[in-house]
């Protein structure tokens, strides 16, 4: 049967409507342009930034405001420091002080700068030589190694500055063609966590944060979210005329040192507690107060000990289904007790958490996991199998 002219017409100028809102792709269009088109990153240092934030809700016992961890841990190579790695090595390449193929990439660290150093110079074709103390893990070495990353480890004793000063050593051993792309000073570190993670961290509470809490280690990502929340910016600050328009300059930001290593707190003016020395918190307490860090936006230093971070991390795993690893138990402890203060009620606190956990399985935090696991046995088959085939004395076992 023949439809009424009237619908037809409508049909007609529906169809007609929805050909028109179709985007029409050129037909030369490249692959490459058919990709981007599809939302599909050309390369693995594009997947760095816009991390979730997720409320805890299990180790918060206590607290009477909120806490929402920043997880920085599900970036492309696991850390917050990926937006470090890819931030220095773009502005140098920006700059022209770096050539792929012939700069050879130097650097201290305590691991994930090193390691998201050694992705994007394998993904843009650096050799790459980092320096680290003797304490940092097995995992991540094994991660420097396997991205091609040549491994120099100096004296735990001497901490980062040990490190820094065999950086400095093999630069020089490499005449013109070694480049330090110097994190502790590097002004692009502070100013990619202004540039993302802190408007990433206003626009998903909506403006709502109260409290912002960090660990240090160079200080980039403590300094560079509260230039951008409290509007403070260095001066002179390149492309901040929209960045640093002041949004919350009650935001109480909360640095995190080990409680070993209490240079911050010393800084600050505050008393150190109990030994210092040697920590277990790898990523942070670098023994020394870094040129990065604007002490000025730290409200307050929170200590924590190593064996407080480390028993913070283990009911993250077990508690909330988070792998983390010990500086994000530093971070969570500190954000709780911040937040378990009764002005704090109904308050929204962000606290970063800065790596997976699964680098740090050769950590003292793991011993008694490790040695479980080490210890499992296998168990014997039910009927019909025969394990008397699989190594066990009978044939039920």
């Amino acid at each position: 049967c023949l439809l009424p002219i009237a619908r037809v017409r409508r049909m007609a100028v529906r169809a007609t409507a929805a050909m028109a809102s179709v985007r029409r792709l050129p037909l030369a269009m490249t692959a490459s342009q058919r990709v981007r088109s599809m939302r599909i990153a050309s390369r693995a240092s594009d997947l760095v930034g816009n991390t979730p934030l997720l409320k805890m809700n299990k180790v918060t016992d206590g607290c009477v405001g909120t806490i929402v961890a920043k997880m920085e841990s599900l970036g492309p190579c696991s850390s917050v420091k990926d937006r470090l790695g890819r931030a220095m090595i773009d502005e140098a390449e920006k700059a022209g002080v770096i050539t792929p193929g012939k700069t050879v990439l130097v650097e201290p660290t305590s691991g994930n700068t090193g390691i998201a150093l050694a992705f994007i110079a394998r993904e843009r074709g650096y050799r790459c030589i980092l320096t680290m103390p003797e304490t940092m893990s097995v995992e991540r070495r094994m991660m420097l190694l396997a991205l091609g990353c040549e491994v120099v480890l100096t004296p735990k004793e001497t901490a980062v500055v040990g490190a820094l000063a065999k950086a400095h050593e093999i630069v020089a051993s490499l005449g013109g063609d070694g480049y330090m792309l110097q994190q502790f000073e590097n002004p692009a570190n502070a100013k990619v966590h202004r540039h993302t993670t802190g408007p990433e961290i206003w626009a998903d509470t909506d403006g709502k944060v109260d409290v912002f809490v960090s660990g240090v280690g160079t200080g980039g990502t403590v300094t560079g979210v509260s230039q951008y929340i409290k509007g403070k910016c260095p001066t002179p600050c390149d492309g901040c005329t929209s960045i640093c328009a002041p949004r919350s300059a009650s935001l109480m930001t909360v640095a995190v040192e080990p409680m070993e290593q209490m240079l911050l707190t010393a800084a600050k003016g505050g008393e150190k507690i109990g030994e210092q020395g040697p920590h277990k918190i790898q990523g942070m307490g670098a023994g020394l107060v870094p040129q990065v860090l604007d002490l000025d936006l730290v409200n307050e230093v929170v200590p924590i000990h190593s064996e407080e971070a480390m028993a913070m991390a283990s009911r993250m795993w077990l508690e909330e289904g988070l792998p983390v690893g010990v500086s994000a138990g530093a971070i969570m402890s500190a954000a709780v007790k911040v937040m378990s203060r009764p002005e704090m009620a109904g308050k929204l606190c962000v606290a970063i958490v800065p790596s997976f956990g699964e680098r740090y399985f050769t950590h003292p935090m793991f011993a008694p996991i490790h040695e479980q696991a080490a210890g499992l046995k296998k168990q014997p088959l039910p009927p019909p199998f025969d394990n008397r085939e699989y190594g066990f004395e009978t044939e039920r076992g």
